[in-house]
């Protein structure tokens, strides 16, 4: 790596301790995919990265590129989403989110769209009107399309009868625009028939398990 300082938009995946005043970041990034940055004295008391090395923390970092790593010099915070931090249910579904992201990021490739989705998908966690059952399979959907593992069109569940209004909300989530997506709601029927559908894509195209969707379904 080249020793040269610049700025990246991005937000904070993950943060854990390291050595007696130090964290290790985990950053989804416009310009440069999921990477890992030190913040240096950020469990130091008044150190000005204290805040910004926290999960959530969206904004604008200065890195630093060293010969082996990045670190972080200074950031300029844009939302702390302060109102998931102290709201566990909210939270649980946010570590959810982050979870999927930093699972399908990875470093240098393209993540402006993931890094919007998660962005917009956090934001909306915190809109009282908008109910979280439908937000985390529009999140889930949304990030299995971008990934470009997830299928755009539905016949394979043809033999399930949907109701249309489900057919017609996932398409709509597939086709529509990171900003757009948070723009509808759903009946109770139609909302589970919509969850129960993406559920079974998620299991069908993500080998993994997510501890923090343990954690959300075991508490909530």
């Amino acid at each position: 790596m080249s020793s040269q300082a610049s700025a990246i938009t991005g937000i904070v995946l993950s943060a854990a301790p390291v050595g007696e005043y130090d964290k290790l970041v985990v950053l989804l990034t416009k310009e440069r995919g999921k990477i890992r940055a030190f913040a240096k004295g950020a469990r130091r008391p008044g150190s000005p990265l204290m805040a910004p090395a926290n999960v959530f923390t969206f904004g604008e970092f200065q890195i630093y590129e060293g010969r082996t790593s990045y670190s972080i010099t200074q950031a300029n915070v844009k939302n702390y989403f302060e109102e998931l931090m102290q709201d566990f249910e909210g939270a649980c579904y946010g570590q959810y989110f982050l979870e999927i992201a930093g699972y399908y990021a990875r470093e240098n490739a393209d993540c402006k769209d993931l890094l919007k989705l998660v962005y917009q998908s956090l934001r909306a966690l915190t809109v009282p009107a908008l109910p979280r059952k439908l937000i985390r399979p529009v999140y889930e959907l949304k990030a299995m399309v971008l990934s470009g593992e997830c299928p755009h069109t539905f016949e394979q569940f043809t033999s399930w009868e949907l109701h249309p209004s489900t057919e017609y909300a996932l398409q709509y989530v597939v086709a529509s625009s990171v900003e757009k997506l948070y723009t509808f709601t759903l009946t109770e029927e139609v909302q589970k028939e919509f969850q129960k559908v993406v559920t079974w894509l998620r299991k069908q195209y993500i080998e993994h398990q997510f501890k923090s969707l343990e954690i959300l379904e075991t508490c909530l």
